[in-house]
């Protein structure tokens, strides 16, 4: 777009709702239509430096910033993004412009956030808090907060003929809101909003009133409010404070839809994915891909049955007054025509498309903790793809790359990355087989970064773990599990630790019914020697002298 960017007195406030394609939208339209000199987002300042890596082809959200205390990485917090996430279009559209236009985060440092509770976000934890939709929605005569949203913002276009009305109309709802409620189980959101608005005086002595600012439509008539440098000032004084680091990592839709570092979990993010994603006849592309679902599990759906399915959909939004149907009219619609009235496949496509199993990528050279890029590089030489949806692994330990994948797991599981939980094989009983189920969810890289203490490699890391565990064991029991798990994983640097503290268990120990318990796993620790070639000489001169 050319000519200058239209007047305006002070900065653009742009309300959202986290991850709503709507505001997604509407928040693009926006900022081609009034061009900001810089965009100001909510978010933690310390993830600043990481934000050019959005502009990198190898980020594909839905990703999460990840911020964790230095000395802590379990205190943690994330702030999550999906490709219809207004914040992620706000960062895309200032890196894509001819000249990029700079980005920056306000919200309360994560230094702050995180030494103030253990990282349940930036949102106040345990209090009972007012929900500003639900609120919106029971005004206007709905009962349902996400079908009100459905019908205000997401079937309203992009507002093309007046891209700020909404977000006007918006910012006047919350502040007759925040009027009537107050805080609301908020408190802490005086805190925030006194550090966004000195970030924005930042701002303006450097970009003057020619900045926008999107943040939670909640938030706009505190940063648009007057208030002095100084109060604000006051109100940040003496927070407590630690050493935090950041990081990209993978987020999933299925992650999405519980309350995350924004808290705004979304109930449907497969559905919003698609709303964003279909700039034409939603309906239509929606009830498809419903089919196309469908026929992979051996329905039989037709075109027609997807014809009757859009026209039954439309005739329940008419009867509902709705400018077009949304998802509960679709489902419905799929129910009656697709699944001949069962809840049965309806259950999966709720699982497989409402919701969905979408797991993002961060490109290589994003900031990782060592042991997250050596597990990267393992999963790469292994072919073993991290993935959201379950999946079930057979293993022939007899075969190298197969037993290459049973150490990394079996290791992971030691360091208590639970990616892999073993199964029962099928068919056979033998100990040349395993089963694994597998399934990766985003809090893994919060485990991940943990485990880092113990080292920069898998296996060094497991092994120092395993040698940590064998020091503080009590019981043999104990012990003897390890030394089963350290066999399992192939942890041979391990052993000699491990076998020491068996060896001094089992002499100090007098209890026969502890040292019945644990022969069984002495026994079946016995075994690995002959299916993973591990020497287990040593642990049989232990279980003999039991």
């Amino acid at each position: 777009m050319s000519g200058p960017p239209p007047a305006r007195r002070g900065p653009l406030l742009l309300g959202v709702r986290h991850h709503g394609p709507g505001s997604a939208r509407a928040v693009r339209a926006a900022l081609d239509a009034a061009r900001p000199a810089a965009v100001l987002i909510e978010g933690p300042p310390e993830g600043d430096a990481l934000l050019p890596l959005a502009a990198d082809p190898g980020m594909r959200p839905p990703v999460a910033l990840l911020a964790h205390a230095a000395d802590d990485p379990g205190r943690a917090a994330f702030w999550p993004l999906a490709a219809f996430s207004p914040e992620w279009v706000a960062i895309r559209w200032a890196q894509e412009q001819a000249v990029p236009v700079p980005v920056r985060f306000i919200d309360l440092p994560a230094a702050h956030t995180l030494a103030a509770d253990s990282g349940t976000g930036p949102d106040e934890a345990g209090s009972v808090r007012l929900d500003p939709l639900a609120a919106l929605a029971e005004t206007a005569g709905y009962d349902d907060p996400e079908r009100w949203w459905e019908d205000v913002v997401e079937h309203r276009g992009d507002g093309a003929a007046d891209p700020l009305g909404a977000f006007a109309a918006l910012g006047e709802a919350m502040g007759a809101l925040r009027e009537a409620y107050g805080d609301e189980g908020r408190a802490r959101d005086r805190v925030r909003e006194a550090y966004m608005r000195q970030r924005m005086r930042a701002a303006r002595r450097e970009f003057g009133d020619g900045y926008a600012v999107v943040c939670g439509a909640w938030h706009v008539p505190a940063l648009g409010a007057r208030t002095t440098a100084a109060a604000d000032k006051a109100l940040l004084t003496g927070l407590p404070k630690v050493k935090v680091e950041t990081a990209w990592v993978p987020w999933t839709h299925r992650r999405l839809a519980r309350a995350g570092g924004y808290g705004a979990g979304i109930t449907s993010p497969g559905w919003y994915a698609h709303l964003f994603a279909a700039r034409d006849r939603p309906v239509e592309r929606w009830l498809t891909k419903i089919a196309g679902l469908l026929r992979e599990e051996d329905r039989q759906v037709s075109p027609a049955h997807v014809i009757e399915a859009v026209r039954l959909a439309a005739t329940l939004a008419a009867i509902r007054g709705r400018p077009l149907a949304g998802l509960t009219e679709t489902l419905e619609a799929v129910r009656a025509v697709m699944c001949d009235g069962s809840d049965v496949p309806l259950a999966l496509i709720e699982d497989r498309l409402v919701i969905g199993d979408v797991l993002g990528e961060v490109p290589d050279g994003a900031p990782a903790v060592p042991l997250q890029r050596d597990l990267t590089r393992r999963q790469r030489s292994l072919r073993l793809k991290a993935e959201a949806r379950e999946r079930e692994l057979e293993l022939d330990l007899r075969k190298d790359t197969d037993a290459a994948k049973s150490l990394l797991l079996h290791r992971l599981r030691l360091l208590g990355i639970g990616w892999g939980t073993p199964a029962a094989s099928r068919g056979s009983t033998g100990t040349f087989r395993e089963t694994w189920r597998l399934r990766w969810d985003p809090e893994l890289s919060v485990r991940v970064a943990e485990a880092g203490i113990w080292g920069t490699t898998v296996e060094a890391a497991a092994t120092a773990k395993a040698e940590a565990d064998a020091a503080r064991a009590r019981e043999l029991g104990e012990v003897t599990a390890l030394a089963e798990r350290c066999l399992l994983a192939g942890l041979s640097r391990a052993l000699p630790a491990v076998l020491r503290a068996l060896a001094d268990r089992a002499a100090l120990d007098t209890d026969v019914a502890r040292l019945a318990k644990a022969l069984p796993a002495l026994a079946r620790s016995l075994r690995y020697g002959d299916v993973r070639g591990t020497d287990a000489s040593a642990l049989a001169a232990v279980a003999g002298g039991l």
